[in-house]
């Protein structure tokens, strides 16, 4: 079983403060955890999901993994897993297989070396498995009013985007470190969306005109599996 990348969402409605707290915290925690190669602490954002505005009921927690195996030991015995398992009211679990990635996410890119052998077109016909699509970025200083000036008409261009099927704004810190999750039937419908959508290719131009990223990534997987289950919190 080649590498995997995970995306765990726990939602709060009791302990809110107590999830804001150990967004600090809980990275100190991680130490030596067995096959876990990169991994990131996730506040998410508010509203339609790519906001300004928090979302304070919703973290995350995003692993790759050397196999399957080790993420499955780690949500069910880390310490870290179990206070928020104790905690959260629900959790929602996204396995992912890497198919392409490009950039970097803190000086290096985490999916890069477990890509599929398989192309985009292969893995959607032959699996008709639903697809990830994961971007990141630092933003620049001098452009973070730009930047966010223009995220409204981003979010209303995945809103009427054909095959999307649920968006999220997620990022390590406010306004600054900024990330977003879609899932789409196909990687027809991504393909759709980033090549002919006319405001996305508006916003991909004024992201290159403006120079907005210090550093950015853009990685698209294959859903393996997509689990919710609510928690006794």
């Amino acid at each position: 079983m080649p590498a995997i990348t995970t995306l765990t969402f726990f939602s709060f409605q009791k302990h809110r403060l107590w999830a804001f707290k150990q967004m600090g915290v809980v990275g100190k925690q991680m130490q030596e955890v067995k096959g876990l190669q990169f991994y990131k602490f996730l506040g998410t954002g508010g509203g339609d999901g790519f906001s300004l505005s928090p979302d304070f009921s919703t973290y995350a927690f995003m692993g790759v993994w050397t196999k399957q195996e080790d993420y499955t030991h780690f949500i069910s015995n880390h310490r870290v897993f179990k206070s928020y398992q104790k905690k959260a009211h629900s959790q929602r679990d996204l396995v992912l297989q890497s198919v392409k990635s490009h950039g970097k996410w803190s000086g290096f890119n985490p999916f890069k070396n477990i890509e599929s052998t398989l192309d985009e077109q292969q893995l959607s016909i032959k699996n008709k498995l639903k697809v990830v699509v994961i971007t990141r970025a630092t933003l620049r200083w001098n452009r973070l009013f730009s930047f966010w000036k223009a995220v409204p008409a981003a979010s209303k261009a995945i809103q009427s985007a054909e095959g999307v099927l649920y968006y999220k704004g997620i990022g390590e810190w406010p306004f600054i470190q900024q990330a977003t999750v879609s899932i789409w039937e196909s990687f027809e419908a991504v393909n759709a969306f980033a090549y002919k959508g006319r405001q996305h290719a508006k916003i991909v131009q004024e992201t290159r005109q403006k120079n907005w990223y210090k550093e950015d990534l853009f990685s698209r997987f294959y859903l393996l599996s997509d689990t919710t289950k609510k928690l006794s919190s």
